[in-house]
This record gives structure tokens, sequence and C-alpha cells, in this order.
């Protein structure tokens, strides 16, 4: 596993942790409505953003991002989090899924030749994986990539891709044995935006998430060099491997994700129970608002601390598979819990539009089913116990922490 980095060190991170959250509050949270309404972040913010280093924080200093490590990394992320998710979608792709295809599989001059552009926000980078037949299993995968010449030619579609719009580098996954099933025998290649023979729908008409653009991608004779094929020859048909790495990071990074909208969540539940008032007394006196008050508060507690520890282990090497599952599959439902408590406890202000927690309401949903399901989730963290428990290994890290 390909660690993002070193690490800042407390007191750097301290300064970066306030800086962001200052921005987000002060400059992302009032331009919610309008990104809500565009359904685009303003430029301005963008450029910000990038000044700031957001489109590399996850990239190692060498190639020019931050180089945080995970555990630095979800305390960024939950900070993030506290705005509308489109916010860090927009960058979240560099850092997360398509730039760590890279990091875990790229050869070092290709690292050298394309992380730099990602890391400056210079380029856009998307993670093309999904395809109509293939969302959460492979095996469906039918875009291939044939041998001509010196290169590949490429034919097929992806679907749902996420900054496929304004994307400049497409991590793209082909099958390039035709004989082989599965995970195997898919290979992932670098092409740019505008080679030609890709073409990108326009993008999709989403429930929530206004802002974070996705769309369908299409691949039609579309010739590239060998340099594209990520890690070289040596690495032809492992491109899926190369994936489930990379999602094993994205995991951990959408569960600190969740955690800083639970907590936007939780301060907006609070703060309308403190002030509305109903029958002539302020509602968060009543004692079943204070209840929804209280397990929102419990699942937020339970989702970080969970994140903390997965992103702790993540970095030891200790455990990579069972926890950023275990991390991403409660993070994503919890949050999606106090959405709801937060929707009952405004009552029909919740429901109207233009209220922050009618908006997250719909955001929220969306997490329990990108970066693999949950219950996609339930079946990598049931199989790696039972593979564990066949092979006599004595579990994942966190099961043996709380023995």
């Amino acid at each position: 596993m390909t660690s993002s980095g070193s690490g800042l060190g407390e007191s750097d991170l301290a300064e970066v942790l306030a800086a962001v959250r200052a921005f987000v509050r002060e400059r992302v949270v009032p331009a919610e409505a309008e990104i809500e309404e565009t359904d685009a972040i303003p430029a301005a913010l963008r450029a910000e953003a990038a000044r700031m280093g957001l489109f590399g924080f996850a990239i190692p200093a060498e190639y020019g991002g931050l180089g945080l490590s995970m555990s630095e990394e979800v305390r960024l992320v939950a900070e993030l989090g506290y705005t509308t998710p489109s916010f860090r979608s927009m960058f979240g792709t560099n850092n997360g899924i398509a730039g760590h295809v890279l990091l875990e599989g790229a050869t070092e001059e290709q690292k050298q030749t394309y992380l730099p552009k990602i890391a400056s926000g210079e380029w856009t980078a998307s993670f093309a994986l999904t395809e109509e037949g293939a969302g959460s299993d492979p095996a469906g995968l039918t875009t291939t990539a044939v041998r001509k010449d010196d290169g590949w030619v490429i034919n097929g579609a992806k679907r749902y891709i996420t900054n496929a719009p304004s994307a400049d580098v497409l991590m793209v996954f082909a099958r390039t044995d035709s004989t082989a099933t599965g995970g195997d025998g898919i290979s992932v290649f670098m092409v740019e935006r505008h080679t030609a023979g890709v073409s990108v729908a326009p993008k999709d008409a989403k429930m929530g998430q206004a802002g974070s653009l996705t769309a369908d991608v299409h691949f039609d004779d579309v010739r590239v060099g060998p340099e594209t094929l990520v890690g070289g020859a040596a690495d032809e048909g492992r491109g899926y491997r190369t994936a489930l790495r990379c999602l094993a990071h994205g995991r951990i990074h959408i569960a600190a994700l969740c955690v800083g909208m639970a907590q936007r969540l939780v301060d907006e539940s609070v703060a309308y129970a403190a002030s509305r008032s109903q029958g002539g007394h302020v509602i968060g006196t009543y004692q079943l608002i204070q209840g929804l008050l209280a397990d929102s508060a419990t699942d937020l507690y339970a989702a970080r601390a969970l994140v903390t520890q997965t992103a702790a282990a993540f970095d030891d090497g200790s455990d990579t598979r069972i926890g950023p599952s275990c991390a991403k599959y409660f993070a994503s439902e919890a949050v999606g819990r106090i959405a709801d408590r937060a929707v009952q406890i405004h009552g029909g202000a919740g429901y109207m539009r233009g209220v922050p927690v009618e908006r997250f309401y719909r955001d929220a949903r969306l997490f329990r089913i990108y970066e693999g399901t949950s219950q996609i989730q339930q079946l990598v963290i049931a199989r790696q116990l039972l593979r564990d428990a066949a092979s006599g290994a004595p579990g994942a890290a966190g099961l043996r922490g709380a023995s």
C-alpha cells in the first residue's frame, strides 16, 4: 500500500486546518444556495482552493502536494464535509481514486509527468471504472483495449463518472485480455480528455450534490500510446488490483466526509431546537426532541472515533481492508440517520427547499452508494473475516484492539 505521505507535523497541520475551516465557513457556506441553484462551483472558490493546495493534499510533497498521512487527511476532509459535498468533490478525485491510481500503480516517470499537474489543480482527473453493466462487480466490464502497432485502441463507455465534464485526464479501466474473467485481465490507462474519439455526454441530473458533475464517457477507437498504460507493460492486466487499493483509501476519505456533514447537521439541529418555540416552549426542552439530538450526537461521536482509528491503522499498515469498509459503511449509514433526524427536528421547515437540512438530506443519500454500496462493504467485511478465520489469522486490527 503506497502511503500518501509522511505528514505535515501537528503545528503545520493545525495551520492548514484552521485556514480550511475559516475558508469553508466564511466563503463556501454562504455560497451554498448559489451552488445549489447554478449546479456549479464559483470560479473564485475553485481558484482559492487550488491556491490553498486542496487539489493535492493527499499527494506526496515530491510531486507538488501536501503529503498528508491518512490520519491527517481525515481531519482535513471532515472540515471540508461541513459544507456542500460538491465543493470537496471538485478536487476529491485528484486526491482520491483518480490520483491514487498513479500513486498505487504508476511508474516513477508517469508520476513525475502527471502528478504535479493534478496536485496543482492545473488538471482535473477522473476515475473511469463504472459501466452500465459493471458497477460494484467488475465481471461485467466490457470496455476493451486492444493492442495495435505500438499502442492501444480503446472502445467502450463509462457511466456516472465524477468530474468527467471538467476532466483533463481520465484513468480508464479496460479489459486487455479477452479470455480473462472477473477482475483479471483489466488494465488502466491514462487518457487525456481531448484525445480523438473521447466524448463526454451532458452532465447528469441528480437527486442531490448540485455542483458535483457526473456524466457518461464514450471511447470510440481511441488510440493511445504505450506510455499511457499505468505501470507500464509489467502491470498489464493488474488494473483492477490497483483499483481495489485506491478504493480502500477512498472509503476512509468518504467516511471522514460523512463525519463533517454529520457535524454540520448536528449543529443545524441543535441551533433550531434551541431557538424554535412551539406551544409556548423552546422545542429543545421537549424530551422527544432531546432524544433525537442525543441519538445524532452519539452517531457522530461513534463515526468520528471509528474514522480516526481506521486512519491510524491504515497509516501503520495493520488494517487496509476491513477497517476502511467498516468506516465507510458505518459513517455513510450514520449520516443518513442524522440527516433524517435533522429534518424531523425541523418539522415542516425541514421539508422546504432553501433550508440546509433539506439539501443535506438529499446530498447524504449518495454516500451509501458510491465507493462501494453499503451491501458491498458488508461483503468485503464478512469475506475478509472468514478468510482470516480459515487461514488462522488473528483477525482485523480493530477487532484485536477490542479484545
